[in-house]
C-alpha cells in the first residue's frame, strides 16, 4: 500500500509537465455523440407521439396530475383560501381558513400527545415564529404542499421498498437506480418535470416527490431486512400467508424504522421547497428566491429562518412520533375512543376557526404586530461591507490568486486521457477490477459529452471547497471531541448551518464578495461544513478506550495520542465524512451557478431556463457521475482503512 502511495507524488509531477508541454486535448467529435439531442427527440416523441393502448402519454401526465392537483387544492383551502364566493375585491369568505391560532395550538397538541410539554413548546415557538414574522401565508403554502408530497412520497418509497425486499433481484436493479436518483442535482429533476407537466405548482410537486423518495426505499428495505427472523418464523409457523406475514408481523415490527425513512422523506421535501418555487411551487420557497433576485439580504434571511423553523418543527414531530409508535397502539373502544385527541384537537381548531369571524387576531396575526428584522440583517452586511471592504478583498485577492486560479489552470490544462487514466489507476489501486471499470466508464462518459471543460470547472471547485471545509471541520470536530461545552456550542452552530436552506447562504455572500468563483465556494463550504465536523467528532470519540490507555502507559503526550492513535483509528469515519461533504457540496454547486460560476451547474440552470431537457440532463448526468466516482473511490479507501486497523474481518481487494 505504501508502494501505491508513493507513486501519486511522481504522477503529480508528471500532470503538471504534461499541463505544461501539453496542455488540454480536444476530444474528437466521433467520440461526442449528441446526447443531449437523442433525448430532447425522445422526450418530444414521447410528449407528442407516444400511446399505451387508447392512451396518450399527455393523458397519463394529466391524469397523474389531476390526482396530484385534488388534494393539493384542498389543502390549500384548508391551510391558505379557504371557501370564498366572487372573486378580486367582491369576494367573499364563506368558510375561512384555519387561522394561526387554531394551527399552532394542534401543532402543539400533537407534540404533546408525542413528546410532552417541552415539544409541545418547541413546535408552539416555530409556528409562533412563522405568524409574528409576517411569513403564515407563505408558510402555509409550503406546508400544504409538505402534507402532500411526503405522503406520496412515503407511500411510492414503502411500496418499492416491500417490493425489493420481496424480490431480491429485482432490489439489485433499483439500488443503481436510486444511486442515481440521489446523486443526480436537484435542478436537473426540473428540467424534464417542467417539459412534461409545464409550470405550476403540481410540477413542483412532483418534483419533491422523486426527489425525496429514494431514502424511503432503502430505509424500507433495510428496515424489513432487521426485524427478528424468529418473528418471521414464528409467523410461518401460525400459517400467515405472505400478505399476513407482511401487515400484521413485518411491517409492525419495522414501524419504527420506517417513521425514520418518513422524516428523511419531510428533511428532503423541505430542502426542495426553494428549488421547486422556480418552476412555480410558491410560498416560503419563492420568497427566498425573490429575495436572492433583489439582493434583498434581509427578506431573505427571515424567509430562510421561516423555512429553518419549519423544518424544526416537523423534524422533531416526526421523531417524536416514531418513538411514540415504539409504544403499544391502543385497540378496542369505538373510533371516537380509540381517536380522542385528535378529535378533540379538530374540534378546537374548528371552534378557534369560527371564533375567528367575530376576533380577526385569533384568523390573522394583527399586521400592527408583525416583527421584522430586515433592518438588521442589511445593516449588519453594510456594515462589513463598508468598514471591512478592504480586509475582505485582501483575503478573496490571496485567495483567487495562489489557490483557485492555479487549481483551475492546472485541470484546464490536463489532457483528458491522462485525467482518465489517473482516475483509472486509483480505482484500481482502492477497489479493483470492477470499481477501475466504473470509473473508466464514468470518466469516458464525462469526455463523450462533450462538457469536459464544464466538468474540470466543477471538480476544481468542489475539489478546493472540500478541502477548506475539511481544514476547517476537521480542527472543530477534534476540538468537540475533546470537549463536552465546545462540543455543545459546534454542534449548535452547525446544526443551524444545516437547517438554513441553501440559497440562504448566497445572499450575504454575493453582497460581500460579489459574484465569481470565489462567492461560490464560501457558500459550498458553509453548505458542506457539517459532515466534516460530525464525523471527525464521532471517530475520536468512538476510538477503543483499551488504545488510548496503552499509549498513556508508553507514556505518550496527549498530541502523540491524538496524532498517532486516535486520528488513525478515526480516519474511516473521517474519510466517510469526507463523502458526505463531496455530496453536499456538488449539490450546492448547482444552486451557485446563480452567482456567476461557469461549471456544470450554470449548463443544468441554462438548460432550465430555456427548457432543453436533453442538456438539463446531460450535465445532471455529469455531475451524477462525479459524485458516483468521488464516492465509490472514498467508500473502498474507507473499507482499507478498517480492515488495515482491524475494524472488519474483510480486507479489501
Amino acid at each position: 500500500m505504501r508502494g501505491a502511495l508513493a507513486l501519486w507524488p511522481a504522477l503529480f509531477a508528471a500532470s503538471l509537465l504534461l499541463a505544461w508541454l501539453v496542455g488540454p486535448l480536444p476530444v474528437p467529435n466521433a467520440m461526442r455523440p449528441d446526447m443531449a439531442g437523442a433525448i430532447s427527440a425522445a422526450m418530444g416523441w414521447l410528449v407528442n407521439e407516444a400511446t399505451f393502448g387508447l392512451f396518450t402519454f399527455q393523458d397519463a401526465t394529466r391524469a397523474f396530475a389531476a390526482l396530484i392537483d385534488l388534494p393539493y387544492q384542498a389543502a390549500r383551502i384548508a391551510l391558505v383560501e379557504g371557501v370564498s364566493e366572487g372573486r378580486g375585491s367582491r369576494a367573499v369568505t364563506l368558510v375561512p381558513p384555519f387561522g394561526w391560532l387554531a394551527v399552532t395550538m394542534a401543532a402543539a397538541a400533537l407534540g404533546w400527545w408525542a413528546q410532552g410539554w417541552r415539544l409541545a413548546a418547541l413546535v408552539a415557538a416555530c409556528f409562533l415564529y412563522l405568524a409574528a414574522f409576517g411569513r403564515w401565508d407563505s408558510a402555509m403554502v409550503t406546508l400544504a404542499s409538505i402534507l402532500i408530497a411526503v405522503p406520496i412520497g412515503a407511500v411510492a418509497g414503502l411500496a418499492l421498498g416491500i417490493i425489493a425486499f420481496w424480490v431480491p433481484r429485482l432490489d439489485r436493479v433499483i439500488a443503481p437506480v436510486l444511486d442515481l436518483m440521489q446523486t443526480v442535482p436537484i435542478f436537473a429533476y426540473l428540467v424534464p418535470i417542467l417539459f412534461l407537466f409545464g409550470f405550476g405548482p403540481v410540477a413542483a410537486l412532483v418534483a419533491t416527490v422523486l426527489y425525496a423518495m429514494p431514502p424511503m426505499v432503502r430505509v424500507t428495505t433495510l428496515a424489513l431486512r432487521s426485524v427478528p427472523t424468529e418473528l418471521d418464523e414464528f409467523a410461518r409457523m401460525a400459517g400467515c400467508t405472505g400478505r399476513q406475514r407482511l401487515a400484521k408481523v413485518l411491517l409492525p415490527a419495522a414501524l419504527p424504522d420506517l417513521m425514520v425513512g418518513v422524516n428523511q422523506v419531510i428533511m428532503l421535501s423541505l430542502n426542495m421547497v426553494i428549488i421547486a418555487s422556480m418552476i412555480g411551487a410558491g410560498g416560503l420557497g419563492f420568497d427566498v428566491l425573490n429575495a436572492l433576485r433583489r439582493l434583498d439580504i434581509g427578506a431573505g434571511v427571515e424567509a430562510g429562518l421561516a423555512i429553518t423553523a419549519l423544518a424544526i418543527a416537523l423534524d422533531r414531530l416526526a421523531h417524536a412520533v416514531a418513538d411514540r409508535t415504539r409504544g403499544p397502539a391502543a385497540t378496542g373502544g369505538s373510533f371516537a375512543r380509540r381517536h380522542r385527541l385528535v378529535l378533540s384537537v379538530l374540534g378546537v381548531a374548528l371552534a378557534i376557526t369560527a371564533l375567528g369571524l367575530v376576533v380577526p387576531a385569533a384568523q390573522d396575526w394583527p399586521k400592527e404586530a408583525v416583527i421584522s428584522t430586515k433592518g438588521f440583517w442589511s445593516d449588519l452586511v453594510r456594515t462589513l461591507n463598508t468598514q471591512y471592504f478592504d480586509q475582505l478583498e485582501a483575503v478573496k485577492t490571496a485567495l483567487l490568486v495562489h489557490v483557485l486560479l492555479p487549481v483551475k489552470r492546472l485541470l484546464l490544462a490536463l489532457p483528458w486521457p491522462w485525467v482518465v487514466a489517473l482516475v483509472t489507476l486509483a480505482g484500481w489501486q482502492l477497489g479493483g477490477r470492477r470499481l477501475a471499470a466504473l470509473c473508466l466508464g464514468l470518466s469516458l462518459f464525462l469526455a463523450m459529452t462533450g462538457l469536459w471543460e464544464q466538468a474540470m470547472t466543477t471538480l476544481y471547485l468542489c475539489g478546493v471547497s472540500v478541502v477548506i471545509a475539511g481544514l476547517i471541520g476537521v480542527p472543530l470536530g477534534i476540538l468537540a471531541a475533546a470537549s463536552d461545552r465546545a462540543g455543545r456550542a459546534i454542534v449548535l452552530m452547525i446544526d443551524t448551518l444545516q437547517t438554513l436552506p441553501s440559497f440562504v447562504y448566497l445572499i450575504p455572500v454575493v453582497m460581500l464578495f460579489r459574484v465569481g468563483d470565489f462567492s461560490a465556494m464560501i457558500a459550498v463550504v458553509l453548505y458542506a461544513l457539517a459532515p466534516a465536523v460530525r464525523y471527525t467528532a464521532h471517530g475520536l470519540r468512538s476510538v477503543p478506550p483499551e488504545l488510548i490507555e496503552a499509549g498513556q502507559v508508553c507514556g505518550c503526550t496527549r498530541f502523540q495520542i491524538l496524532t498517532r492513535i486516535r486520528l488513525p483509528s478515526a480516519l474511516p469515519d473521517m474519510l466517510l465524512g469526507l463523502n458526505q461533504t463531496i455530496m453536499l457540496a456538488l449539490s450546492m454547486l448547482v444552486i451557485t451557478a446563480l452567482v456567476g460560476t461557469r461549471d456544470l451547474g450554470q449548463e443544468v440552470y441554462i438548460a432550465l431556463t430555456r427548457a432543453d431537457t436533453g442538456a438539463g440532463l446531460v450535465a445532471g448526468l455529469s455531475i451524477a457521475a462525479i459524485a458516483i466516482i468521488a464516492d465509490r473511490l472514498i467508500a473502498a479507501g474507507a473499507a482499507g482503512a478498517r480492515a488495515r486497523l482491524g475494524l472488519t474481518g474483510e480486507g479489501h481487494a
